[in-house]
């Protein structure tokens, strides 16, 4: 099998790397003699940069860019609007990931100088490329990769309808080692609230950063022929209002190396080929660059379609599954980016809070709502007891996640010091030997010096802090509560302390600019509800979680009891309730859940105390888990999780 790949872009040297890795026959037909070195550059997830590092091993060649952590969003005049936590991107210039791509290809497979012109058929199949220059090519599958404006789609699909032009971007690159210095691996971008025009920076290597304008051409446009001179007028004016850091980083741009880009799209395809014809990347669809997935759907086009090829013996068949693999993601792609363009062309609709950001894809979760038990769970993040049975619950979760749903609510523990008394805890120093204790019997860590040191006025803040959180994502917001506990018991940090709640908050990858928000407002009184329905439902021990199956019959479990009791609760609530199996294995377990303690791991792996240890070193050594180590215990941290 010979294919013939027109286009030496990213999608057509991808799969020509890719195919030729199969021992596959191949060339790829490039229109230009030289490649050029504009300067776009490409925000890649590593759904796609992972295959291009499969492609490099053991070839001592690295991956171009650095990869991206922080995504800031903000209004023209710098309030900020967005922070999140980026997980799994990578800025790479152009130039350089086709310098990378052309240093794995083998001499001889790419041809240049070749401008399609049109196929050679025999029997209604394409049996060969031709091109303008007078060069043929035979081969026995034809791909277009030959971009958006597609000769090769055109041939065998026709025309498409683009969408009009109504955004356009300038891009640009430039050095400020200043500004990288300052926002290292962080997207920044501004927006104005009162008309179409937006500022993005992303850095792509120490010193170097990617900019764009966008802007809604209907109300103010620049030709596209510019000088630079224009062009940096239109820019300076388009811009005026934004921050001070815009200007200092377009202080250091050479407009001659800009350029505007005009961004368009056209629907989804009925098909992506046509015979032996198939096509990849931006000739096979199209989206806006709102969603930043163009780079990384091209590459997953080709690693697909290869898949295809190896497996299914007929190559239509293989390209009728390559496409039904590959509509839906493109359709919700195409979609999102016309949906974000309305909302770019007209500021006034955009909701801060509701606002999508692309780059950051929830990922599934259990369905909830249809669950034939309920979990109310009355718990407080400075509660011992509730740190003490986090094994249980996780293991509930595995064994029996199916059946039931938790909901969280915060109870008030410690309201303040002033009468405070709770059995024989009266100040903060009672909390300090209690902790220890905790510690003692149940062999998970707590220090206990908190108390002693740094103690916490009251629970109230970091309650009002997790229910900010809820609002936001429930999931998140259990990795938040989990996150700040592990903050107090082991690190040692007052989680009163507003700035260490929005850095957990960040961690776990909620918006943290949304979540101080919601926190100094409307998570207040969601805080107060749970307080009354707490109250109203007198629960006076934490953790209490309250199990209630379809036919309203109620179970109340109080305080610290050991997981058959939890077990057993389950069964009379649902008698014919079935166990999962356990995975037991690390990697697993780790997936599940990103941080655990000696005694989690235990109980969840089914291990004993020393083989533990023994596996969690060896973890360690073998650099899939990081550690910290407090003075009663370790916390240990997965490398392949978010959080």
């Amino acid at each position: 099998m010979k294919v013939v790949i027109i286009g030496g872009g990213v999608a057509g040297l991808s799969l020509g790397l890719l195919l030729n890795k199969q021992n596959i026959e191949v060339v790829i037909n490039e229109k230009m003699t030289e490649f050029h070195t504009r300067g776009h550059a490409f925000l890649m997830h590593l759904d796609g940069w992972s295959i291009l590092e499969e492609l490099s091993e053991g070839k001592n060649i690295p991956l171009p860019g650095i990869e991206i952590g922080e995504f800031n969003f903000n209004k023209s005049n710098g309030e900020p609007v967005k922070r999140q936590k980026l997980n799994l991107w990578r800025c790479i210039r152009r130039k350089d990931l086709i310098a990378f791509l052309n240093q794995l290809i083998p001499e001889g497979l790419i041809k240049t100088g070749r401008v399609f012109s049109h196929f050679i058929y025999e029997n209604g199949k394409a049996v060969a490329a031709q091109f303008s220059n007078g060069e043929i090519e035979y081969g026995d599958i034809f791909v277009g990769a030959d971009g958006s404006n597609s000769s090769v789609r055109e041939a065998i699909l026709g025309s498409v309808e683009f969408t009009k032009v109504e955004v356009k971007e300038v891009v640009g690159l430039c050095k400020n080692e200043t500004l990288a210095s300052k926002l290292p691996n962080v997207f920044t971008k501004f927006q104005s609230d009162t008309r179409g025009i937006s500022f993005g920076m992303i850095p792509v290597s120490a010193s170097d950063f990617v900019w764009f304008m966008q802007y809604n051409a209907v109300e103010a446009d620049c030709c596209d022929k510019s000088t630079p001179e224009q062009l940096k007028a239109f820019c300076d004016f388009q811009l005026s209002d934004f921050p001070p850091i815009v200007n200092e980083l377009l202080a250091t741009n050479d407009y001659s190396t800009s350029y505007i880009w005009n961004t368009r799209d056209f629907g989804l395809l009925p098909k992506f080929h046509e015979g032996n014809v198939v096509l990849i990347g931006d000739a096979a669809h199209l989206a806006l660059p709102f969603t930043s997935a163009g780079t990384t759907n091209a590459i997953i086009d080709a690693k697909t379609l290869t898949d295809l090829l190896l497996k299914i013996g007929n190559s239509e068949l293989a390209f009728e599954q390559y496409y039904a693999s590959r509509k839906d993601e493109i359709s919700k792609h195409i979609y999102l980016g016309r949906e974000l363009k309305e909302l770019f062309m007209h500021p006034e609709k955009i909701d801060g809070d509701k606002m999508v950001v692309p780059l950051i894809s929830k990922k599934e979760s259990d369905v909830k709502g249809d669950k034939p038990l309920k979990v109310q769970y009355f718990t407080d993040p400075i509660c011992s007891t509730c740190w003490v049975v986090q094994p249980m619950l996780r293991r509930l979760k595995l064994e029996y996640g199916e059946y039931f749903d938790i909901d969280y609510r915060m109870g008030g523990l410690l309201p303040s010091w002033t009468d405070y008394q709770r059995g024989p805890i009266t100040q903060p120093s009672d909390v300090a030997s209690h902790w220890e204790e905790v510690c003692m019997i149940h062999g998970i860590p707590l220090d206990g010096d908190i108390w002693l040191e740094d103690p916490l006025p009251s629970s109230y803040p970091p309650s009002i802090a997790f229910k900010a959180a809820q609002m936001q994502d429930g999931d998140l917001a259990i990795l938040f509560l989990r996150r700040i506990k592990e903050m107090l018991f082991l690190e040692k940090k007052n989680i009163v302390d507003l700035n260490y709640l929005e850095n957990a908050a960040f961690e776990v990858g909620l918006d943290s600019a949304k979540f101080i928000k919601d926190y100094e407002t409307k998570a207040q009184e969601a805080f107060r509800n749970d307080l009354i329905l707490a109250q109203n439902m007198e629960v006076g021990v934490f953790p209490t979680l309250i199990f209630t199956n379809q036919d309203n019959k109620t179970i109340i479990a109080k305080g610290y009891q050991e997981y058959e009791y939890f077990e057993d609760i389950i069964h009379q609530l649902i008698p014919n309730a079935q166990k999962r199996n356990l995975n037991t294995d690390p990697v697993f377990l780790f997936s599940c859940f990103s941080t655990m303690t000696n005694k989690e791991f235990s109980f969840l792996s089914e291990k004993s105390v020393e083989d533990t240890e023994k596996t969690l070193d060896d973890l360690y050594e073998r650099g899939y888990i990081d550690k910290f180590e407090s003075k009663n215990g370790i916390i240990w941290k997965s490398k392949l999780a978010d959080y």
